[in-house]
């Protein structure tokens, strides 16, 4: 019996750590999107703005760092996020399935929200996006309108004049703005601010304006590329 308490006790304990590596990776990820988000929208300043804006990101903590340094940094952080955020995300959803009775079932299928049921197919959904936005705006390997052009203003406005490419990125804006919801509520629940009715509620509130906010903003760009506003 006092075995079985033990092995209850370092299975809690590894849940919580679970959780909180899966809460810690998100703020990694809100922060970076918020930023990138930001960068985004600096098209609506046109060409000089949004290729001065690209440049100047490549100088960042130069000279410490060489040319682009601080930017693969980054990305050597969001990597090493991404995979604790999703190793994580699959130890929890193997331990639920697996620990799952019907009386929880029933329970959490009253409860859950269209956000909380497609979180793990979102997540896969975002990482493809990502792949593809990777291949796209970064490496140029994919070039949908052809140009090949160096300009990051003029590949991100030709792309996105094409309706398609505009799709892909407006479903994912979908698929980001689900888990964010959700991810940001799930993050707050995991370090214990939602306790009482009012702090759920206030959880559940800050999750649906930080979607908004962050997928609404992204969004702004293609459609209005798409539209003709931004030429």
């Amino acid at each position: 019996m006092t075995t079985t308490a033990s092995g209850r006790r370092t299975g809690r304990a590894s849940t919580i750590a679970l959780k909180l590596l899966m809460a810690v990776t998100g703020v990694v990820f809100v922060l970076y999107v918020l930023v990138h988000m930001y960068g985004n929208l600096m098209a609506f300043g046109g060409q000089e703005t949004f290729d001065t804006y690209a440049h100047h990101l490549r100088e960042l903590l130069t000279p410490m760092l060489p040319y682009g340094g601080f930017l693969w940094v980054m990305r050597v952080v969001l990597v090493a996020s991404l995979v604790g955020h999703a190793g994580a995300a699959f130890a929890l959803w193997s331990r639920a399935n697996k620990a799952r009775d019907q009386r929880y079932v029933v329970k959490k299928a009253v409860r859950a929200t269209l956000s909380s049921r497609t979180m793990r197919w979102g997540g896969v959904a975002l990482l493809a996006f990502v792949v593809f936005h990777l291949l796209h705006l970064t490496t140029h390997t994919i070039d949908p309108a052809g140009t090949g052009g160096d300009s990051p203003y003029l590949r991100l406005v030709e792309g996105f004049e094409l309706w398609w490419v505009t799709l892909i990125y407006l479903v994912a804006m979908v698929a980001l703005g689900m888990h964010l919801r959700h991810g940001a509520f799930s993050a707050l629940q995991t370090l214990g601010l939602t306790s009482t009715k009012k702090r759920y509620r206030i959880a559940q509130g800050f999750g649906l304006t930080l979607a908004i906010v962050i997928a609404g903003g992204f969004s702004l760009v293609p459609l209005s590329v798409l539209v003709g506003i931004i030429q």
